[in-house]
């Protein structure tokens, strides 16, 4: 019934009970512990021609690693092994490819950091010495991971307490204290901190050392308003019983399977304390543990898991879509990699964007056309795909390509694409369906990558007996400039001449051919199903506000793909939530750009399995509903919902000023985002210099038209009276499935 659950349990004992693993193993992470600790001469690589030692060392904590950087002077850098979201060895960056001639795959690997920093591109003396770096640090993610969860006093705060020790010698006084709790984003009153200063000080030396620190701890992190729940559902006052346990999470969390079985899993989860354990019992701390894990997230971990039909055609499904993928920065002087792709499949994107155009020496490239952006080989990213398209998610990948590239060239395309990804390329229709039969499913085309563009002819059609190279209108879809200079201006010397297609790439086109779109009416009666148009967000909220229902409609029977204005320079992106409301599937977001528009779009695909497909609700699928997103009162509905949101408290937020003496004043902005008719904000009020442990307290009400299109985004923000609050995390869900828990846990605000 709580698959996650079980399994954190079942990693916790494992890493906590070494002697199951094999001899073998044991004396294996053993080694590696001691090549780390011992410290490793390694080339730190930024491109081919910047390649420098460094010395690098797991610190005593076995959480940091400590380098020497020649740019911090005699300063020394640190790397925190949780901020590491992945190891890939070998020459799986752009950067280690460029040098694949000088040093062999063994000896290089490239750790991957959450959020926006930059990727750490690293060659080893040695083979051996690689694979211990790699699988040292690969034990210690997940040894980390697994702190987090089990011990009670995590360990950021024997960090804290090592920056406010200035003298280091073990004690802190209580002015080392006060500067603690600003470090830590909290404006004590002094006369309260004093007071926990000396109920933690029991040898009255008027230091803190050792239990003296994490009783300080306990008493600073104490959550009344979590200890008043705990003591409502309390029997004996001291422990959460199984049957205590039991009724919160029925009354409480408004759960309903199995909860005695997961009353007990909890306990043995998340209570610290052997002694309640054997009772089977949790204490105020182990209740902390569960409200603040995954398992108190307000996303329902039933849904992490792959649970929708896949099985329905593919324009049944919203896709994660990517535009201009091969961009790192703005579309104008930003830099093209294929890390962008790496890091797009990775987050479970199903379809990419790439740019051809004729390159020197008979090899395309890739790069956003007439601008200054870096180019780079559209064979590279052709071996990327085949790399990384199925690593996170075995459901097809669409490569939505914009071909520029002339009809030789064009040859190359499909060259590298039919060699390079072999069986992976989808090149024929499936056996055993008809050619007016519909779009297969996700699950008829695991493992596939399908080409997006013009096509010769039909589906059925034999481009053999079409005439060599045979022209096609225009080969690219997004020349928006040239759209708007025709309708502005009407001159015939403007209007594009019909390019010719190769016959080799047209082959590689098969259910996802490239059409203008003319009308609805029109595409009604010609379309044909696997025929695929693309609008940039200005034409498709034309469309949206004129005929909404017909959109609707269209979608249900072929695909559509939005993408990005041509004018938006700076790689910022559009309401993907306005597209969706009309059933477009491919909805492309410049992936490199952060803010509210990605915060959705992860929002929506973060459940599923982050397979990158989401089912669309049955009304939006079905050819016989008439849904209009502006009049979301014409579905047959009882009446509209009411949800409610109770904001009780935070802990431990982020400083987003980092100026000294700066503090967070902390408030929550909930909104609804869905239909028009959903729209809606709500705040609470904000905590005067409190970011360690404010208190809201605040119920906030929304009224839902259409729950299966609503998204539900938290919003941290540092208000500011006089100027623009800054931002300090969010957390965005796909409608609330269940009872929200009764604290924001900090695992629903990120710190970016």
């Amino acid at each position: 019934n709580r698959p996650g659950a079980r399994r954190a349990r079942l990693t916790a004992l494992c890493l906590s009970r070494p002697r199951r693993l094999s001899v073998c193993a044991v004396l294996r992470v053993d080694a590696d512990l001691r090549w780390m600790r011992a410290g490793s001469v390694m080339r730190k690589v930024k491109s081919r021609t910047w390649k420098k030692q460094r010395y690098f060392r797991l610190q005593d904590d076995c959480a940091t690693i400590w380098y020497k950087s020649e740019k911090a002077g005699n300063k020394t850098s640190f790397i925190s092994i949780s901020d590491v979201e992945t190891v890939r060895e070998g020459h799986q960056s752009e950067v280690l490819l460029s040098i694949a001639d000088e040093f062999p795959p063994d000896r290089c690997f490239t750790l991957v950091f959450r959020g926006r920093r930059g990727n750490l591109d690293l060659v080893a003396e040695s083979a051996e010495e690689a694979q211990s770096w790699v699988r040292g640090i690969g034990v210690y993610r997940l040894h980390a991971l697994v702190l987090c969860l089990n011990r009670p006093a995590p360990r950021w705060i024997c960090d804290w307490f090592k920056k406010a020790d200035k003298n280091g010698d073990g004690r802190m006084n209580f002015k080392e204290v006060q500067d603690l709790l600003k470090m830590m984003n909290m404006d004590m009153n002094e006369h309260h901190a004093m007071r926990l200063f000396t109920l933690a000080d029991k040898s009255e030396s008027g230091t803190l050392e050792d239990d003296e620190f994490v009783l300080f701890y306990k008493l600073l992190t104490e959550r009344p308003e979590v200890r008043r729940l705990f003591q409502q559902h309390s029997s004996d006052g001291h422990t959460l019983s199984l049957w205590d346990l039991e009724v919160f999470l029925r009354e409480g969390q408004l759960e309903q399977e199995n909860l005695r079985e997961h009353a007990a899993e909890l306990v043995l989860c998340y209570e610290p304390s052997d002694t309640a354990k054997t009772r089977q019992a949790m204490t105020i701390d182990g209740f902390l543990m569960y409200l603040g894990s995954p398992e108190g997230s307000v996303f329902n971990p039933s849904r992490k898991q792959l649970y929708q039909d896949m099985r329905q055609p593919l324009c049944h499904y919203f896709i994660c879509s990517s535009h201009n993928t091969y961009l790192m920065e703005n579309q104008l002087r930003g830099h093209s990699s294929v890390e962008g792709y790496i890091r797009a499949l990775s987050r479970g994107c199903r379809c990419v964007e790439v740019d051809c155009w004729d390159g020197p020496n008979g090899e395309p490239i890739v790069y956003h056309g007439y601008t200054l952006t870096s180019k780079i080989l559209f064979k590279d990213v052709v071996s990327v795909m085949g790399q990384y398209a199925f690593k996170a998610s075995q459901y097809p990948v669409i490569l939505s390509m914009e071909n520029h590239c002339s009809v030789e060239q064009q040859r190359v395309l499909a060259h590298h694409l039919t060699c390079i990804l072999g069986d992976k390329l989808l090149q024929n229709a499936l056996e055993g369906r008809s050619v007016s039969g519909g779009l297969p499913s996700p699950e008829d085309l695991k493992g596939k990558i399908l080409l997006k563009g013009k096509k010769i002819g039909g589906l059925g059609a034999s481009v053999s007996a079409v005439g060599e190279d045979s022209p096609v209108g225009d080969v690219s879809e997004e020349d928006e400039r040239l759209e708007m200079e025709e309708e502005n201006h009407h001159d015939d010397t403007l209007r594009r001449k019909a390019k010719r297609l190769s016959k080799e790439l047209s082959d590689c086109v098969v259910y996802c051919k490239s059409v203008r779109f003319s009308s609805f009416k029109h595409a009604r009666i010609h379309s044909k199903f696997y025929e695929i148009s693309s609008f940039t967000e200005f034409k498709a909220k034309k469309h949206m506000k004129e005929a909404g229902a017909d959109f609707v409609h269209h979608n249900s029977r072929q695909l559509t793909r939005i993408y990005p204005s041509g004018f938006r320079t700076d790689s910022s992106n559009f309401n993907p939530q306005e597209m969706w409301s009309v059933g477009c599937q491919i909805v492309a977001l410049n992936f490199q750009t952060a803010g509210v528009e990605m915060d959705l779009n992860d929002g929506l695909f973060g459940q599923n399995g982050r397979c990158g497909y989401v089912l669309k609700p049955l009304f939006m699928r079905s050819a016989e509903k008439q849904f209009d997103p502006e009049h979301p009162q014409m579905l047959d509905r009882s009446g509209p919902l009411t949800l409610t949101i109770q904001v009780i408290s935070g802990q431990q937020l982020p400083k987003v000023n980092q100026k000294e003496g700066s503090i967070v004043d902390p408030l929550v902005r909930v909104e609804l985002h869905g239909v028009p008719l959903d729209q809606a904000k709500l705040e609470t009020h904000h905590i005067e210099n409190n970011g360690f442990n404010p208190i809201w307290d605040e119920t906030l009400k929304f009224t839902v038209h259409v729950p299966e299109l609503a998204l539900v985004r938290f919003v941290v923000e540092d208000y500011d009276k006089t100027s623009k609050n800054d931002f300090v995390g969010q957390f965005t869900l796909k409608k609330i499935h269940c009872a929200l828990p009764y604290i924001i846990p900090s695992s629903v605000v990120f710190p970016v």
